[in-house]
């Protein structure tokens, strides 16, 4: 196990899956002409595997409440889609449907699922597993990421850039099967891939409270 998650933001988990389940999750996930694919939570593999007492014993320990998968995402790295992240958080959440909430914006919609930005205070309580079903590293574009950043907040651009100038970057190699657990708030980025091979992995992010003002998570499976 490498980092440290209450410390860092981040921790990288070996042997999250078995070889068996990676590859059920390979068929189940398939290949796709995008960047990234959102709303496989529809899928009854994923749902098991994001429920399984695996998956919530990475989680459980550090959110109050009992975690709950509210978004998926699956990339796809690749020669044929390829592209760089630069230095950001992760800070919206998506939700069932639009309600005016007073903390909540700006508002956005990503593959016809509305987005916001919740308040701090919520982002603070959201955590991410990366499922690697691939090895990631620095040839095929592995998530780089700035140790302690999360407990600094919401940042600007100027901010991100002065950190960045400032602290030395991690970057997070990991084995096909490896998990990388994070906080959403824990600034990352990745470079452009230079293999000619895949870096594929599920994205999973959990929370455990409900949302304020009759707000509710974007149920995938619905």
């Amino acid at each position: 196990m490498r980092g440290n998650l209450d410390e860092g933001g981040f921790e990288i988990v070996p042997g999250a899956l078995e070889e068996a389940e990676r590859e059920e999750l390979l068929a189940e996930l398939g290949p796709i002409a995008v960047a990234g694919k959102r709303g496989v939570l529809a899928s009854p593999i994923i749902r098991v595997l994001c429920r399984s007492e695996r998956m919530l014993a990475l989680v459980a320990p550090h959110l109050q409440g009992s975690p709950v998968a509210v978004r998926t995402i699956f990339f796809d790295k690749s020669p044929d889609s390829n592209w760089l992240v630069p230095w950001h958080q992760d800070l919206t959440i998506a939700v069932h449907a639009r309600i005016d909430v007073p903390g909540f914006g700006p508002w956005s919609t990503k593959e016809g699922v509305t987005h916001v930005q919740p308040p701090l205070r919520l982002l603070e309580q959201i955590l991410t597993i990366r499922l690697h079903l691939d090895a990631a590293d620095e040839a095929n574009g592995a998530l780089r990421v700035l140790p302690g950043s999360h407990r600094l907040g919401r940042l600007n651009a100027e901010t991100i850039r002065s950190i960045r100038a400032e602290q030395s970057e991690v970057l997070c190699t990991a084995a096909a099967g490896d998990a990388l657990v994070m906080r959403p708030l824990l600034l990352h980025a990745s470079s452009r891939s230079r293999s000619a091979m895949h870096r594929r992995v599920l994205h999973i992010e959990y929370a455990g409270f409900d949302l304020p003002g009759g707000l509710r998570w974007h149920t995938e499976a619905s």
